[in-house]
């Protein structure tokens, strides 16, 4: 007989991680050995335990994605499973890139999350359809860089070029550059449209 899947669950709200672990409890194939509620806490357990499996939220403190990365690089035996209640394609696609075998919204049935598990012990990506089609169009779209980004979460709040020179210590003629390569990146004809992208793809998240 093999030995059960040892499952680490990270999450900041105990009544989900409890969730968690009730829709797994019972199955002989698998065993949650800790529980953690922050990034440091995640990368504690994993030192401490060696799980096989860690259901990972993504808004935790130090953050679900950095910590991701971290377990992936410390101990790259131990795989990851996102389980969060965020589906931005953003959120998707950091942390895909930070190693991340799949990503699933919260939800679930205890089906879903079994079969989840399953695959990825088998080698498999997990993705849901939807979030798998809109993941590969981000692939697909070039990415932004620093400068792009910097310039798009002002353009969201509002700031007119003028302001986003000042603000950035650049020239207006380079915040209009940046501008027509985001505009070509994201694939939209001004700065409204390049707004709305930013926001429903989770590129820039509106504060409040």
């Amino acid at each position: 007989m093999s030995e059960p899947v040892r499952i680490l669950i990270v999450d900041d709200h105990p009544a989900l991680r409890m969730g968690l672990a009730a829709m797994l409890a019972g199955r002989s194939q698998f065993q949650v050995v800790g529980e953690a509620g922050n990034a440091a806490g995640a990368l504690a357990a994993c030192e401490k335990l060696s799980p096989d499996l860690v259901l990972m939220d993504l808004r935790i403190p130090g953050g679900g994605v950095e910590a991701t990365l971290a377990i992936r690089r410390r101990w790259p035996r131990t795989q990851v499973l996102v389980v969060t209640a965020y589906d931005a394609d953003e959120d998707v696609y950091r942390a895909m890139q930070a190693g991340a075998s799949g990503y699933l919204v919260k939800g679930l049935t205890c089906n879903e999350l079994v079969e989840a598990i399953e695959r990825i012990r088998r080698g498999e990506k997990v993705l849901p359809p939807p979030l798998a089609s809109r993941f590969r169009e981000r692939v697909a779209r070039k990415d932004l860089s620093g400068r792009e980004l910097q310039v798009l979460r002002l353009l969201v709040a509002g700031r007119s070029n003028k302001e986003i020179a000042r603000v950035l210590g650049i020239g207006e003629e380079s915040v209009k550059s940046h501008l027509k390569s985001l505009f070509h990146k994201l694939g939209v004809a001004d700065r409204t449209q390049a707004a709305i992208e930013a926001i429903r793809h989770g590129i820039v998240h509106l504060e409040g």
